[in-house]
């Protein structure tokens, strides 16, 4: 079976560590190694996402990392309403920036649209300002 990947607008967050900040502040309520995003809707392709997909996190316009998607869970809101969690591996793993224009909700990507994982080595570079590394991907140099 082919997988399939998630993509995400990351709000609020203006770095990957932003994100991995956030996640590390909130992990008292999901069990140990797991992350957790609620949303809306529940993605019809649930079987193609867990054979293999990962949640792409876009950050001020451009995809920089992603996170293994290891399941989904119903969750109710305060308000009744049944949503979708999108549980990940706490691991955050940086890819290789790709400009991406806003959109809302999520979105299916395809692998081979994916942007690759940065080599272990770089993955701990200082991350570039993000009109930086957006420039530098639209031009094909990240």
């Amino acid at each position: 079976m082919e997988y399939v990947n998630l993509l995400k607008l990351c709000v609020g967050a203006d770095s990957v560590e932003d994100l991995e900040d956030w996640q590390t502040s909130q992990r008292g309520r999901w069990p140990a190694g797991r992350a957790e995003h609620v949303t809306r809707m529940w993605p019809k392709r649930e079987a193609d996402l867990l054979a293999g997909g990962s949640l792409f996190w876009v950050i001020k316009g451009v995809i920089l990392c992603r996170q293994r998607l290891l399941g989904l869970e119903e969750r109710r809101g305060s308000d009744g309403i049944a949503r979708c969690a999108l549980v990940l591996d706490s691991k955050v793993i940086r890819t290789e920036a790709a400009p991406r224009r806003p959109f809302q909700g999520w979105r299916y990507l395809a692998p081979e649209d994916s942007p690759r994982d940065l080599a272990p080595g770089r993955a701990a570079d200082d991350a570039l300002p993000p009109d930086l590394a957006r420039a530098l991907a639209e031009i094909g140099l990240r």
